[in-house]
């Protein structure tokens, strides 16, 4: 194991009865990065989090944190922490308390324990609210303090199940930056379970796409969304059309299609519906050989006038490198 690895899996397997929900995997997580496993319920991105905090036990393979293997050991003799969807706070225990509490139970005596503990709130941006109790307090605030109570124990990993999940959009989204700030602030390996494959992409160093206990695509943001490497992930991360021409299926993100009424020579069709969404106006259009495609372009510097509207016929045309090629496999799957 690497000295820049902080996390490792090898050939790690998971079963519950019948059902495998993590079948060999393999990942080696660095130190210091912001990784997310991402996908569907049932892709085995919360069990492989579960393993590597303690609360599972894999069935077959290794695994590996700081170069030890922790495979048997309970979540207390591991040097991670774990941070949940539900805040799970003392309702009858201060903020400051709250966050204190993992240092009481490890001994460190009253001065210094409530010294890193206002440290910790200083991080999540909450040293004001140190003396209120939980239900003083709003979703968002309830989550930094269970934030900075996992972080005040300094673990070498820090694993996040969902932990935005609750929370209303506007404020998942500047959660979202904040939880950034403070992983490049402190530097520790964040392990981050999400299926909203928005945050993922907005947060992470690198992703692992997940799907049926095995890993589809391990890479950076950019890979994921610009390179898929299976019809899975394109069809999972963002939206995507899967257009069929000579004889060949491609993949092609909505944002890369030109839309206009006539003139380059390109994929003939009649507008189905036009919306505006947001800063976009998005199209759906039904071509002449019966396939729908999704068309979407910025608003901005488009005159209403030249908007596309229900029921006019268009020409599609993308670049040649927006259209990724997909093969089928027999099994079904594409690659």
């Amino acid at each position: 194991m690497s000295a820049e690895t902080d996390v490792e899996l090898r050939g790690v397997t998971k079963r519950f009865e019948d059902v495998v929900a993590v079948d060999g995997l393999d990942l080696t997580i660095r130190r210091g990065e912001f990784l997310s496993l991402l996908g569907p319920s049932g892709c085995g991105k919360t069990t492989t989090l579960r393993l590597i905090a303690g609360f599972e036990q894999p069935d077959e393979g290794e695994l590996l944190i700081g170069g030890r293997d922790v495979a048997g050991l309970p979540p207390y003799k591991r040097d991670v922490n774990t941070v949940f969807q539900s805040y799970a706070l003392f309702p009858h225990m201060t903020v400051l308390d709250n966050v204190a509490y993992g240092l009481k139970q490890r001994g460190l005596r009253g001065a210094k324990r409530e010294q890193k503990a206002r440290e910790a709130l200083e991080l999540v941006r909450l040293p004001q609210l140190a003396v209120r109790k939980p239900r003083q307090l709003s979703g968002g605030q309830q989550q930094r303090v269970a934030l900075a109570r996992a972080l005040v124990m300094e673990p070498r990993v820090l694993l996040l199940d969902e932990p935005l999940g609750a929370l209303d959009l506007k404020v998942r989204k500047e959660l979202q930056i904040e939880l950034k700030r403070i992983q490049s602030q402190v530097g520790i390996t964040f392990v981050y379970v999400t299926h909203d494959q928005e945050e993922a992409l907005a947060m992470s160093d690198r992703v692992v796409v997940m799907n049926v206990g095995r890993i589809e695509q391990l890479g950076s943001p950019r890979e994921v969304y610009d390179a898929p490497a299976t019809r899975f992930v394109a069809d999972f991360i963002g939206d995507t059309n899967f257009i069929e021409r000579d004889g060949a299926t491609f993949a092609v993100r909505p944002e890369r299609i030109s839309i206009s009424r006539n003139g380059a020579a390109g994929l003939g069709g009649e507008v189905v519906t036009a919306m505006v969404v947001g800063p976009a106006m998005q199209c759906l259009v039904r071509t002449d050989d019966g396939q729908e495609v999704l068309v979407r372009q910025q608003r901005q510097g488009l005159d209403e006038d030249d908007a596309p509207r229900e029921g006019e016929r268009v020409v599609l045309t993308w670049a040649e490198d927006a259209a990724l090629p997909l093969t089928t496999y027999p099994t079904g799957g594409t690659g």
